[in-house]
């Protein structure tokens, strides 16, 4: 095996395990066990195991940023948006526990898994940017500061939903997706 696929061989194991619990009890020992190698070997491919798990973390934001890119091919901004949303509702939902634990956990602390949260919410911010002129939205710093903001918004609305679900999924993506124009209007228009 190559030294790229076996680093890779070692992420896709954690990103398996983190699917059924929280990042902090994936161990070295487990995924050496699960990849029959030695401990040595993994710490040959990582430093340490807060390196490993933030390259899980890093991972997991690639896979989410890929499975909720927007729709280009819908045309209309909302419709992506909704898309999106919709993708990122379903993708939690599959990976609740790894989700739950990367905002809620004690790696969520760290100042290297800080850089894959903002690195992340910068892509998603940069979506949104993106196609925000086509809505009649002119990208100002209080523009840019609301979608920060929204994207938060829709971090923890999506927490509450997955540990205590007193709406359905639908209702869920519907205050998610009218929330982001309804806050963009109110700072474009005072």
């Amino acid at each position: 095996m190559s030294p790229e696929a076996r680093r890779d061989q070692f992420i896709d194991l954690g990103l398996q395990m983190v699917r059924d619990r929280p990042l902090e009890l994936v161990s070295i020992d487990a995924i050496a066990e699960a990849a029959g190698v030695s401990r040595a070997l993994l710490f040959h491919y990582f430093a340490s195991k807060q390196e490993f798990h933030v390259a899980i973390a890093r991972a997991q934001a690639d896979e989410m940023l890929e499975c909720t890119a927007p729709d280009e091919s819908l045309g209309d901004p909302l419709a992506m948006l909704s898309g999106s949303m919709s993708a990122f509702i379903d993708y939690v939902s599959t990976n609740r526990e790894a989700y739950m634990a990367f905002m809620r956990g004690s790696s969520s602390a760290d100042p290297a898994m800080r850089e894959v949260f903002d690195g992340t919410r910068a892509v998603m911010s940069a979506r949104i940017l993106d196609h925000a002129p086509a809505l009649g939205i002119d990208v100002t710093p209080v523009v840019e500061m609301t979608v920060q903001g929204w994207i938060s918004f829709v971090e923890e609305t999506t927490i509450s939903w997955l540990t205590e679900p007193v709406v359905t999924r639908d209702e869920l993506l519907g205050v998610i997706t009218a929330s982001l124009p309804a806050l963009a209007s109110v700072v474009q228009h005072p």
